[in-house]
């Protein structure tokens, strides 16, 4: 399976979510552009440059593409507020995107917007999951 990711700008219940990707959602996997961001404008204008190549971008328009209700299940998110990029793995505590969570001893979960009325799962090439035929 893929290593997901959802962006947000703001944080936590009222955050407002921009989107998701369904691989490569590791820090060191995201653009610089998205992780240096220095407000919420810069932030949008990198994260759709960084989403125009790819071909594992779920919208808010498309849904909610996760069979969870939230990012607390979700591999990475990044928030985007007071000026800065943070990332979370696994709903867990705030973490600088220019260090790794597992520095982090903070397993503390963080509020954050509850999708499930606005899931559409998806089974494509944005799922993230690998299924092999035989």
């Amino acid at each position: 399976m893929g290593t997901r990711a959802d962006f947000y700008v703001g944080q936590g219940k009222d955050a407002e979510w921009i989107g998701s990707i369904s691989w490569g959602g590791y820090p060191d996997a995201i653009a610089d552009e998205v992780l240096q961001a220095v407000d919420a404008d810069s932030f949008r204008a990198a994260v759709a440059s960084f989403f125009s190549s790819r071909t594992d971008v779920t919208l808010p328009e498309q849904g909610w593409p996760w069979p969870w209700n939230d990012s607390g299940t979700t591999d990475y998110s990044y928030w985007h507020f007071e000026g800065k990029t943070v990332g979370s793995s696994f709903g867990r505590a705030f973490f600088p995107c220019d260090q790794e969570p597992e520095e982090h001893g903070d397993f503390k979960s963080l509020a954050m917007p509850d999708m499930t009325d606005r899931k559409n799962v998806a089974m494509d090439n944005r799922s993230g999951l690998i299924v092999i035929g035989a």
